[in-house]
């Protein structure tokens, strides 16, 4: 494990270096991945294409700025998923903000309706197929918090919105996402 740390470590070096044969082994071997992850953000392959593409710009820019504080993969991820929203944003995909001091005066969240989760078992390409019907926001927070692993506080931290809507969007997005799934209709 230790190995294959230090083999990143050198290739970004290199990189540092100028070494062009570094730059495109270390797109290589990071490219799959953050497209996915930036796919799953963005829903449409061009524009993760186009985030890729941007990212590792940005990234190969400033990398006399990386410092290993993480891996590169997990800097280069939070440039990605930066980019993806950006492009989110541009598309004006909209979150709901929670006025906590709102006339309604409601200030919890709705409950969940219980569901038979183990009657609920599908592949995980029906799921994905599933997750990218929902709406930007939704498909958003539910794929960074699912298949990304971050937690609400930093969802809320990287979208620029309040905790209560991230969880507000969540909870929304997850019944959606098992309606969808009851339905089968993410085939069409």
């Amino acid at each position: 494990m230790e190995l294959t740390a230090i083999i990143r470590d050198e290739l970004v070096e290199r990189c540092k270096q100028g070494d062009s044969l570094g730059y495109q082994q270390l797109y290589q071997r990071y490219s799959k991945a953050m497209y996915n992850t930036s796919l799953r953000i963005v829903n449409n392959s061009a524009d993760a294409e186009d985030v890729l593409q941007e990212a590792f710009l940005d990234a190969f820019r400033s990398l006399n700025d990386f410092h290993y504080r993480s891996t590169f993969g997990a800097w280069l991820k939070k440039i990605v998923i930066n980019k993806s929203i950006n492009t989110l944003r541009k598309r004006r995909a909209h979150f709901v903000e929670i006025d906590e001091n709102s006339e309604t005066g409601v200030h919890t969240l709705p409950q969940e309706e219980p569901v038979d989760e183990a009657q609920v078992q599908y592949q995980v390409a029906e799921v994905k197929k599933a997750i990218q019907k929902l709406p930007d926001g939704y498909r958003t927070v539910i794929s960074l918090y699912l298949l990304e692993g971050y937690d609400h506080e930093e969802i809320a931290g990287i979208l620029s919105i309040s905790h209560n809507t991230v969880r507000t969007q969540y909870v929304r997005a997850k019944q959606k996402l098992l309606s969808i799934i009851k339905q089968g209709s993410f085939y069409e």
